[in-house]
């Protein structure tokens, strides 16, 4: 997963409409850090994580050590 998603779909993961996501970034008010990159909204992926409560993999692509 990459370190930020866009607005777009951090909306969806937190069921938040298109309209008001972008309302509440306008405002300062999302309630996890959004960046704004020249005219796009991005979403820091680590504490969208933290705010759903899931864990990301720790070692994607890696496969579990055999017994």
């Amino acid at each position: 997963m990459p370190a930020a998603v866009d607005l777009d779909t951090a909306n969806k993961a937190l069921t938040i409409g298109r309209s008001t996501g972008y309302a509440l970034a306008k405002r300062d008010e999302y309630p996890v850090t959004v960046l704004k990159l020249g005219n796009a909204y991005r979403v820091v992926t680590a504490e969208l994580h933290r705010l759903l409560g899931v864990q990301p993999e720790e070692a994607v692509g890696c496969s579990a050590p055999s017994t």
